[in-house]
């Protein structure tokens, strides 16, 4: 099955393509000629994932995935949420990301925290919606140097090593994307096996 994850992130692509694997062949936003960054502006991960999905359905008139993550922290009611890559700014900075997080947990003693992924797919026009989070601790200072975005300050609940020291593999045992791109991949391969009724939002 040939489908486009409306993305031009390499480290989300390499990760989707190793829990995928071989039954699809995964295009990106570069691979169909579609370069410039699509708006994140809905109020929900799943508005962001559904407008991006559409966006490209209606330009491409193919199947198409997309999806939107966030960082979840209880002790900023929830916060950064929708807006985790625009933490610190509209240039998508980890660095600063990271910075501002830390800075407001400083003197805070819950450091619990979730990070949520949504994935919204628009497959033969009907629209399905998929989710995986992953519970855990913010730590006060980075460790590791794989991974992106929050992964240095995360601590998986019941690990001692933050996503930013696992690699792809380990992470993609428990992660949020990771748990998300599952139900995905389960979903599609039963799709190329038998009909599947409209389900549409």
């Amino acid at each position: 099955m040939e489908i486009i994850f409306a993305s031009n992130n390499l480290n989300k692509i390499r990760e989707i393509n190793n829990v995928l694997g071989n039954s699809f062949r995964l295009l990106s936003l570069h691979d169909i000629g579609m370069n410039k960054d699509i708006a994140e502006d809905e109020m929900t991960l799943e508005g962001n994932a559904l407008h991006k999905a559409r966006h490209i359905f209606k330009a491409a008139g193919m199947s198409v995935f997309a999806d939107d993550t966030g960082l979840e922290v209880e002790a900023l009611d929830g916060r950064p949420g929708v807006h985790s890559a625009r933490f610190a700014g509209e240039n998508k900075d980890s660095e600063a990301n990271i910075e501002k997080l830390l800075l407001l947990l400083e003197n805070k003693c819950n450091r619990n925290a979730r990070f949520r992924t949504v994935i919204a797919l628009i497959l033969e026009g009907n629209e399905y919606v998929f989710e995986g989070t992953v519970k855990g601790s913010i730590i006060s200072e980075r460790r590791g140097t794989r991974g992106f975005g929050y992964d240095p300050v995360f601590v998986p609940e019941g690990k001692t090593k933050t996503f930013a020291e696992m690699d792809l593999d380990e992470k993609n045992m428990i992660s949020h994307r990771a748990r998300a791109f599952e139900k995905l991949k389960l979903f599609l391969s039963g799709y190329q096996q038998k009909p599947v009724g409209k389900n549409a939002l």
